[in-house]
């Protein structure tokens, strides 16, 4: 079964909580504090792995979730970290935000490995609040949660050439003549709906990975059928093979065929479209019209594409054609592929900061990562922690921007689910 498209669930491990501990030792009548720090939360890799071909496992699976740090505990003793999960995943797999759509990554190098989500930072202890005035600390961090996300897994298979055409026009068969692969083989008058991947060997010793792309159908650009989906696999490729039936077996004219085509590369994106391509004029052993290849030939000599007369049946014209394809792959670096796949990712790291702004109620509302963090370490119970608290606000500038927006004495502060009056 070959699966192109996923959609699975990843988290990454909450850091655990630091401790609130103090020496309790004979003849030490008033320990200090001692909590040790909570473990940093397992954070969610993608690897690629070799031996992948598919994202069929997705499609049992579809939760995966990090462990979470343990919590520190007395004697500075810290808790241990949560271990990591690796996902692995064939070469080609994008990763992208189901929210917004964004590529996260991009895995097309054999071996790499990309981190997706961090786990959550592990809480400090109380040790790291004393100070000279205050030397019982009763508060310590909470943990960091771990991150939570919907992710979008698609597969674009990576081939030096991609076949394309209409179904049932010969590509399989042209494959399966040329490469050890073993496409299945019929008269499919909708479309083959696995891709195929084979290697062809010339007796030169040369070689290059050649894909059989499904066959495209009018409106595959604006999804019709599974259009959408096979247009993504030739974007990988270097050089596309357009494979015709010149004899017109099906009832289509064969330069409608050429048109239809590449009209619905265009429509796709311009740069699957400029890509080269080498016109393979195929079932010319059943050729019943010699204007049929002309007229072919034309077309193809406008937009500057070379055309070979072949037969993926024979096997007639397959040595020259796939000659002068290894031929031109030396003109098209991979470089060239590279640069497409460049691209700046968008990471799911939620950004550091904070920011002010007013409710409907005219309360002044206190968001962002940085005051949750701060928020974790109070304790409010305690006198200490809340003058830590406000000390802390302080020094990150919120107290001055509260201000610089006129807060008065008794006005609403609001922080997640908290809300305090404030005095001046």
């Amino acid at each position: 079964m070959f699966i192109d498209y996923a959609k699975i669930i990843i988290a990454s491990g909450k850091g655990g909580n630091g401790a609130i501990s103090f020496r309790r030792e004979k003849y030490v009548a008033n320990g200090g504090p001692d909590g040790g720090d909570g473990g940093k939360g397992g954070s969610v890799y993608f690897q690629v792995d070799l031996g992948l071909n598919t994202l069929v496992d997705f499609k049992y699976k579809k939760k995966y979730i990090a462990q979470n740090g343990e919590g520190g505990s007395g004697s500075r003793c810290n808790g241990k970290k949560g271990a990591d999960i690796y996902i692995k995943v064939p070469q080609g797999t994008v990763i992208r935000d189901e929210e917004t759509g964004k590529v996260i990554a991009d895995l097309s190098e054999p071996e790499q490995v990309e981190c997706i989500l961090k786990g959550g930072k592990g809480g400090k202890g109380n040790v790291h609040f004393a100070t000279p005035t205050r030397q019982v600390p009763n508060f310590a961090e909470t943990g960091e949660p771990g991150i939570e996300k919907t992710v979008i897994l698609e597969l674009k298979l990576i081939a030096d050439v991609g076949l394309l055409g209409f179904p049932n026009v010969g590509k399989s068969t042209l494959l399966s003549r040329m490469t050890t692969a073993t496409p299945k083989i019929a008269d499919y008058h909708f479309t083959t709906l696995d891709p195929n991947l084979g290697v062809v060997k010339l007796d030169n010793g040369e070689s290059f990975v050649m894909a059989d792309i499904p066959g495209i159908i009018e409106g595959a650009s604006e999804g019709v059928g599974l259009g959408l989906k096979f247009l993504r696999h030739i974007e990988r490729t270097r050089l596309l093979v357009h494979v015709i039936d010149v004899a017109g077996t099906e009832g289509r004219n064969p330069v409608d065929d050429f048109n239809i085509i590449n009209n619905e590369l265009k429509k796709y994106n311009d740069k699957l479209a400029n890509k080269k391509q080498i016109i393979a004029a195929n079932k010319i052993d059943v050729l019943q019209d010699e204007e049929n290849f002309k007229n072919l030939e034309l077309e193809a000599k406008k937009y500057g594409y070379e055309i070979y007369k072949i037969s993926a049946v024979t096997g007639n014209g397959l040595k020259e054609l796939f000659y002068r394809v290894a031929e031109v792959l030396k003109e098209i670096p991979k470089v060239e592929l590279e640069e497409i796949d460049k691209t700046v990712y968008y990471t799911l790291e939620e950004e550091e900061g904070w920011s002010i702004s007013r409710a409907s109620d005219g309360a002044f509302v206190i968001t962002g990562k940085d005051i949750e963090n701060l928020m974790r370490k109070i304790n409010f119970s305690d006198y200490e922690s809340l003058s830590y608290f406000h000390l802390m606000l302080k020094k990150m500038g919120i107290d001055a921007e509260l201000h610089r927006r006129n807060i008065k004495e008794g006005d609403i502060v609001r922080i997640f689910d908290w809300e305090f009056e404030y005095e001046l």
